[in-house]
């Protein structure tokens, strides 16, 4: 029987209409990715081991690295080996390792039981304390921290693994005479935050650890003065933008929570105003600007009974604390006042390294949503106000993005999933691992044996998170696309108690 051209429309139709439906099917299939949150944890703190400087130790699991800056602060007289490597280069730069452990250090506290329950605890707290120990190290009088080693334009000279490293060690402290309040404040923050962690397991460096804090914020407290003015050579590389001003509130905040004692915490209502809490709105959250973070905390305190005598002031920090998360949401009233998105979905803040906004984004959104549910409240914001679980959300899905579920299909975390950068602009990853080729690299055969090489990197930087897409979605995986391409301590730190509390969902 022949059919006829109605029925062969029809077909057509239903044929048509059945392709639609599969896409859309796909599509949602898509934005429901489930990711291996547990596997992203432990890829993260694997991480931290490829960024060590100093002398490894035998449970080194990036067994691609070996030794390196041994000599450091031998010039100087002091001991200075140890520490992290804050990306790509060789340098050993204070203020960002500092919020790295900072970071870390908060990530253990909020989600410690979450990071046990994954089997990560003793990795995190590793991770910590590597950064700590130097700490000590490099805070060798009470008015004195060696705040830098090595400098960003000699160590750009040369692409060298840092086992090769021929490019000046030299250290640059801050002191008296030559201030720097917010690398002080920054490392006594998280020497404060880490002696939390360390009070139950090992109590007498726990008390180290606070003791050092309390020294360095005494120090920056009383010798004020942004370190980039004291050492120069940090310009360019790690200048604080922000000042001094709210690591010395972020520092007072975390060694009120270490030690319950008042005068931190009137330090933090003290100079609410005149040291900007109360008054600068924020819409980002990183190494130099630690603001919403300072707002974060004092918000927390507030829904604690014995905080209300302090209503007044710590409403005003809530207020600020709103700003920057209905702005990630984009919830404020002023277009302006809320963080810029990609089409896909990415806060976006400024195009270099714009994946650690995100991270830091998502570790703050988690962290208060599980505060405000904790305390039956919710976020206000002028648009409307909006459940602890829209904000867990949110942080979710920008954490899904950097896994995979963006228009590049591309997982922006080294090593997890099926696609990830292959050429991550990092000396040591790029080169031929010490450990197979022992061979001496110099400067210049780096840049062109290794630098310049189209070839995926031979070293997989397992854990790195990538300076990401920019404001398109778009990504190109090319060494010299530093932007996009370099790694850095600090994107990764904040992730791993989202991915940690992530973990637990499942």
């Amino acid at each position: 029987m022949k059919a006829s051209k109605v029925d062969e429309k029809n077909f057509i139709w239903s044929l048509t209409l059945c392709h639609v439906l599969i896409s859309l099917f796909a599509i949602s299939l898509a934005s429901c990715e489930s990711f291996n949150y547990g596997q992203a944890l432990s890829q993260s703190l694997i991480y931290f081991e490829a960024q060590r400087s100093g002398h490894l130790p035998y449970n080194q699991r990036v067994n691609w690295r070996h030794h390196s800056g041994l000599a450091d602060g031998l010039d100087e007289e002091v001991d200075l080996v140890g520490g992290y490597y804050d990306a790509g280069d060789n340098v050993k730069f204070g203020l960002p390792m500092a919020f790295t452990i900072t970071l870390l250090s908060w990530a253990a506290i909020e989600y410690g039981e979450q990071i046990a329950g994954a089997g990560e605890y003793g990795h995190a707290m590793e991770a910590i304390k590597w950064g700590t120990d130097y700490f000590i190290k490099a805070h060798t009088k009470p008015n004195v921290l060696w705040a830098e080693v090595g400098d960003g334009e000699t160590d750009h000279y040369c692409w060298q693994r840092p086992e090769d490293m021929t490019t000046p060690r030299r250290a640059y402290k801050v002191d008296e005479n030559n201030p720097g309040s917010d690398v002080a404040g920054e490392t006594a923050a998280a020497l404060a935050a880490a002696s939390i962690l360390f009070r139950k397991i090992d109590p007498h460096y726990s008390r180290l650890l606070l003791h050092h804090a309390q020294q360095l914020f005494e120090f920056g407290d009383k010798f004020k003065g942004k370190y980039d003015e004291s050492i120069r050579v940090a310009k360019g590389y790690y200048t604080s933008v922000s000042g001094y001003k709210d690591e010395l509130l972020w520092a007072a905040i975390w060694l009120y929570k270490a030690t319950q004692k008042d005068e931190y915490l009137n330090y933090v209502l003290k100079n609410a105003y005149d040291f900007g809490g109360t008054t600068w709105a924020m819409t980002e959250f990183s190494w130099d600007v630690k603001y919403s973070g300072v707002q974060a905390i004092a918000s927390m305190l507030l829904m604690e009974e014995k905080h209300k005598k302090h209503e007044v002031i710590l409403k005003q920090y809530r207020s600020k604390a709103e700003h920057y998360f209905c702005a990630c949401l984009n919830l404020n009233n002023e277009t302006k006042a809320n963080v810029d998105r990609s089409p896909g979905g990415l806060l976006y803040v400024r195009q270099w390294n714009n994946m650690q906004y995100v991270a830091n984004a998502a570790f703050l959104l988690t962290v208060y949503s599980d505060h405000l549910l904790a305390a039956n409240q919710t976020l206000h914001c002028q648009k409307g106000e909006v459940a602890p679980g829209e904000l867990f959300a949110f942080a979710k899905s920008q954490v899904d993005y950097i896994l995979g579920s963006n228009p590049m299909g591309m997982s922006y975390l080294v090593g997890y999933g099926p696609k990830f950068p292959q050429r991550v602009h990092h000396r040591g990853a790029s080169i031929d691992s010490y450990k197979r080729n022992m061979g001496f690299i110099g400067c210049t055969q780096g840049y062109d044996n290794w630098y310049e090489s189209p070839k995926p990197n031979p070293n997989i930087l397992i854990g790195a998170l990538v300076g990401g897409p920019d404001n398109n979605d778009k990504f190109s995986d090319e060494r010299r696309n530093f932007e996009q391409l370099e790694a850095c301590t600090y994107n990764t730190a904040a992730l791993v108690g989202v991915f940690a509390r992530l973990n637990n969902l499942e």
